[in-house]
């Protein structure tokens, strides 16, 4: 029998590995992560204080919200987008709840601190660091109303640009020490660039993520309604 394409049957994708990109977002998460529990460490621990650091150790509730919440977020987040738990409900409800709120927190806790905190560097890159907190926020308010109304394509979009966001820190590490290795150490506005570039490329790769899963597929079908076997002959 001739297939013929499918329009009312949901279109399925082929499948491909699933752990590699959960992995490498990970593997990312693990340089904030580290960087975060080392600096907890530095705080219980009777660390000297020094002028890098005092601001920490002034104030030390916001900066513990921040990594706290940062690494439930970067970490758990990474399992979002491994298909097979995306799409079981109970998984992703549950996820959900804990992520919703950690995301919160980390981008008001980042927000506060680029605004108060006293900068050892100066403020050069504080409103970029507020600009893009600021998004994060905005991007999870938006999924939280899509999924409001049930608008479940736009909340996994919208989710996603605030995840891209909330695990620059690691993206930030990688184009920081290349930049070390390739040109030297930057002045305090090159950084501040280099931050901003590793924010836009993280968003860029959400934004082909979220148009390549909104990529329309078709499905062959035989003229009697049943699918065609992958390699099938026509």
């Amino acid at each position: 029998m001739t297939p013929r394409p499918s329009t009312s049957l949901p279109s399925v994708r082929r499948r491909g590995p699933q752990w590699p990109v959960p992995a490498a977002l990970i593997l990312l998460s693990l340089i904030p992560v580290i960087a975060g529990a080392a600096r907890l460490t530095e705080l219980t621990g009777g660390a000297a204080v020094t002028p890098q650091n005092a601001r920490f150790f002034a104030s030390p509730v916001p900066v513990v919200i921040h990594i706290v919440s940062v690494i439930i977020y970067s970490l758990l987040g990474a399992f979002q987008f491994v298909p097979t738990l995306r799409g079981r409900r109970g998984w992703h409800r549950v996820a959900g709840a804990i992520l919703i709120p950690a995301g919160l927190l980390a981008a008001l806790s980042g927000v506060w601190m680029s605004a108060f905190y006293p900068l050892p560097d100066g403020t050069t890159d504080v409103p970029i660091r507020i600009f893009f907190g600021s998004a994060m926020l905005v991007s999870l308010i938006l999924g939280i109303d899509a999924i409001r109304r049930r608008d479940f394509v736009r909340h996994g979009a919208w989710m996603t640009r605030g995840y891209a966001i909330g695990v620059a820190a690691g993206t930030q590490a990688v184009v920081i020490s290349a930049w070390l290795l390739l040109v030297g150490t930057p002045d305090v506005g090159t950084k501040a660039l280099l931050m901003a570039a590793a924010w836009v490329i993280n968003l860029a790769v959400a934004e082909y993520v979220i148009r390549r899963r909104a990529r329309p597929s078709v499905r062959l079908v035989r003229s009697d309604g049943r699918p065609v076997r992958s390699g099938a002959g026509a």
